[in-house]
């Protein structure tokens, strides 16, 4: 009898029977500012199936995904959200270009994908209770785990026509006096429920803003978070430690920007929480490098078959050719960084150069966050127009002072050398900028056949973007000139009205270069 209960509690052992499984790590993939680069989704989808055969594996993103590129642009956000409730994300929050479309767009797209969605500090006015949850407590194998989100506050000056009627009344607020209270509200609350780890989704940025709200000091004021999962500022982070309340390390990521990479955080079976990147995009050619996956998955076939029939759609409407250009059109440097948001580009001088053409203003602004893509030489087409200028912006022309031009390029100068959206592109005019002294504008000239001092007291005409005189850009130093002419032209069409009919199909040489419009010493 004894022989065979041994034998039989052997049998049980091997067959894993009232065996304890072995603990698991946990892997966090995590993204951040995608902005339609929808070709990334399925490669974040099959990483997800790779690293669950030997961890249990959550997905998040940290906003800034319905806006940015030519699949968002023509569907209002509608294809990039279908693509991503294929991927199964654990939890998504809040980035600023989530507003673009108006909340009621933002909130349907949301429901009918049924992303899952916290944000800490997102409230409609009035309300005591954010209009997502504060967090989302999630079993990831066997412990919990918190993802508690948060947005830029600057959101309420940048799309601020989402936050307030035409009338000036506040519909919405993200409250920014209060994120990092209510941040470590939400971790509080979450410890409560027994959260094992706390993990922020942040749509903050680690740059100085007008609202002095970063991911970094976030850490520095708060405690019980683990990891902070960062976006906004398109910066390539791996792992960054910054030193919470209590002096402790915590480490801050966040991807770059359009699947350049995928997140990887790690809580290794001891606890211990770490974080890198992976590189997803062929340094050479930028195209998504799926040697990254070593199998396929259903996750992925899934997702793959959505996001083609996404580009099958987007080809469909958007492969007319509309001109050639010999270069590129372009708004990065040699080091891969926006230099659309810090220095003059020639899509930049491209892009104003329509506006004033097809408006016939004096002179025209746009600010550098408002001009998107690089463009590669050779044909473009409707398609890559959109992709440079994606927003839903009209053109509109206003009456200014000299001294009101001279007040919008010092506010748009203010944070250089570092990036700003809010930078400001020219057509018409010429300005230098100094860096070390205030004000930062030291001189300001109008093209009138040559290029002569702009006179403070002389009125002008500009054209530039409704949303740069209403929408809260360029730190709405145009909100109050007269308006001449509303809603005139979208934005894109004005450049496509502009190189089919203006310039004959053809970007002459002379956009070839920037064209010293703006001087930076």
């Amino acid at each position: 009898m004894k022989n065979t209960v041994v034998f039989v509690f052997a049998l049980l052992v091997c067959l894993g029977v009232g065996a304890r499984k072995k603990p698991k790590s946990i892997v966090v993939l995590y993204e951040n500012d995608v902005h339609c680069a929808i070709d990334g989704y399925p490669v974040l989808a099959g990483l997800r199936s790779q690293v669950a055969d030997t961890a249990d594996v959550a997905v998040v993103s940290s906003g800034d995904f319905l806006q940015g590129g030519t699949s968002g642009a023509i569907s209002r956000g509608e294809y990039i959200t279908e693509i991503m409730r294929t991927v199964g994300y654990d939890a998504v929050t809040l980035g600023n270009h989530e507003f673009d479309y108006q909340v009621s767009r933002m909130v349907e797209l949301i429901d009918k994908s049924r992303l899952p969605v916290t944000c800490t500090n997102f409230f409609e006015s009035g309300n005591t209770k954010p209009y997502y949850v504060p967090y989302i407590i999630k079993k990831i194998g066997k412990k919990k785990v918190a993802f508690i989100g948060t947005v830029t506050p600057t959101t309420l000056n940048s799309e601020q026509y989402a936050f307030f009627d035409k009338e000036g009344n506040q519909l919405y607020d993200l409250r920014p006096n209060q994120v990092y209270r209510l941040v470590q509200d939400a971790v509080n609350a979450a410890r409560r429920k027994g959260a094992k780890y706390c993990i922020v989704l942040s749509h903050l940025g680690e740059d100085d803003n007008a609202m002095h709200v970063t991911s970094h000091g976030l850490v520095a004021a708060t405690s019980g978070i683990d990891a902070v999962l960062d976006g906004h500022t398109h910066s390539v982070i791996p792992c960054q430690l910054v030193a919470n309340r209590y002096g402790k390390m915590i480490p801050v990521s966040q991807t770059g920007t359009k699947f350049n990479y995928v997140g990887h955080l790690l809580i290794d079976k001891k606890g211990r929480v770490s974080t890198r990147l992976i590189p997803i995009r062929n340094n050479q050619t930028k195209a998504i490098d799926t040697s990254v996956l070593t199998k396929a998955s259903n996750s992925l076939n899934k997702t793959q078959t959505a996001t083609d029939s996404i580009n099958k759609l987007v080809d469909e409407q958007t492969a007319r050719i509309v001109c050639h250009s010999d270069f590129p059109i372009s708004i990065l440097d040699s080091t891969g960084a926006q230099a659309v948001r810090y220095s003059e580009t020639n899509a930049g001088d491209l892009v104003c150069d329509a506006f004033r053409a097809v408006t016939g203003a004096q002179v025209a602004l746009n600010n550098g966050g408002g001009i998107r893509n690089q463009l590669s030489a050779g044909d473009l087409t409707y398609g890559d127009i959109i992709s440079l200028l994606p927003f839903d912006n009209y053109l509109e022309t206003i009456e200014v002072t000299g001294q009101d031009i001279f007040d919008v390029l010092e506010a748009c100068c203010q944070l250089l050398p570092e990036k700003d959206g809010q930078f400001a592109q020219v057509s018409g005019l010429r300005y230098t900028v100094d860096i070390s002294k205030h004000p930062r504008v030291q001189s300001v000239e109008v093209l009138n056949g040559d290029y002569e001092p702009v006179q403070p007291d002389r009125k002008y005409v500009l054209c530039t973007t409704d949303y740069c005189i209403d929408g809260g850009g360029m730190y709405k130093k145009l909100k109050d000139c007269r308006k001449l002419r509303e809603s005139i032209i979208r934005y894109n069409d004005a450049l496509i009205k502009y190189v089919t009919e203006y310039l004959s199909g053809k970007i002459p040489e002379v956009y070839r270069k920037p064209q010293g419009r703006i001087i930076i010493k």
